[in-house]
């Protein structure tokens, strides 16, 4: 025997308020049940990375779960099933608890947001029940935000680390970010311009930073993992020539920029730029990311 949950949607995504509808299939040579039932859980979860372990006592009571949305439906009273495929539709209402609301799809390293609707069949007490479970994706809009280039110079003198300023060849790298506001279904872009460097060039590099932060009002631990590395040029590029940036977000482990007061998830983009010496300098952008409501 087996079960299996189908959402009427291929893409499994959602929004809050909409109606999450698809079957429930079971698949049996025929058995007697004593009621089958749906429930809808979704969540924040949060963990401490090991080095923050033990920081604060009070981390323990802010990291506890936050739960989002729950809620049941009974989709049979006890009964028999035929033999074969019984296919059992459902509609379920995306409605947050009170003072809660949907937040988008996550899975972070610390941090994951997760929507799940499992289906349980009640057997009688000498037979286990049966379950299953799937997870289903939902999308957190904002109204359109636009945003004003950023442009940006670097050079040895405006690197933040005195040290590396003395040791690395003398160069002028300039350029600009399209949108620091970004549509998280759009692509992040710019361009880089090496106008002059003493040494060539190995590599120029973006990479997609999520900065993950735990906490309360006792302090806060905030933990960056990298997300992915784009190559967006090899070798020694000419000379003024516009190096253009392109780098899609990646869908689960992005999502909206959130600020709670028990977690946030941010971003960042790194510009890496790798000479053939092994010498490497890196400037940062801070982005926030949305998912713009469309427009009609």
């Amino acid at each position: 025997m087996s079960m299996s949950i189908s959402f009427s949607r291929s893409s499994k995504k959602y929004r809050e308020g909409e109606l999450l509808r698809g079957t429930l299939n079971i698949d049996s040579k025929g058995l007697s049940y004593n009621g089958i039932s749906l429930y809808l859980e979704g969540s924040v979860s949060l963990q401490l990375s090991a080095k923050n372990v033990g920081l604060f006592e009070a981390f323990y009571n802010s990291i506890k779960p936050v739960q989002l949305i729950s809620a049941s439906l009974d989709l049979r009273k006890a009964g028999k099933l035929n033999a074969g495929v019984t296919s059992i539709p459902f509609e379920i209402p995306l409605k947050a608890k009170p003072g809660q609301k949907l937040y988008e799809t996550y899975h972070g390293v610390f941090i994951s947001i997760q929507y799940v609707l499992r289906a349980e069949l009640k057997r009688s007490a000498f037979s286990k029940d049966l379950q299953t479970k799937a997870e289903f994706f939902v999308e957190a809009l904002a109204p359109r935000t636009d945003s004003d280039p950023v442009k940006f110079s670097i050079t040895p003198e405006s690197l933040d680390n005195a040290k590396t300023r003395a040791d690395i060849p003398k160069f002028l790298i300039d350029g600009h970010i399209d949108h620091p506001t970004c549509d998280i279904a759009q692509p992040f872009t710019g361009e880089i311009v090496v106008r002059r460097s003493e040494l060539p060039i190995k590599s120029i590099e973006l990479q997609l930073v999520r900065v993950e932060t735990c906490g309360c009002a006792e302090g806060y631990a905030s933990d960056p993992t990298e997300i992915q590395n784009i190559q967006v040029a090899e070798g020694d590029v000419a000379r003024d020539f516009a190096v253009p940036l392109y780098m899609t977000f990646p869908r689960l482990f992005t999502c909206p920029s959130l600020l709670t007061p028990n977690f946030k998830i941010e971003f960042e983009v790194n510009l890496v730029v790798v000479f053939v010496s092994g010498d490497v300098i890196s400037e940062n952008f801070p982005v926030k990311l949305l998912r713009h409501t469309p427009t009609k």
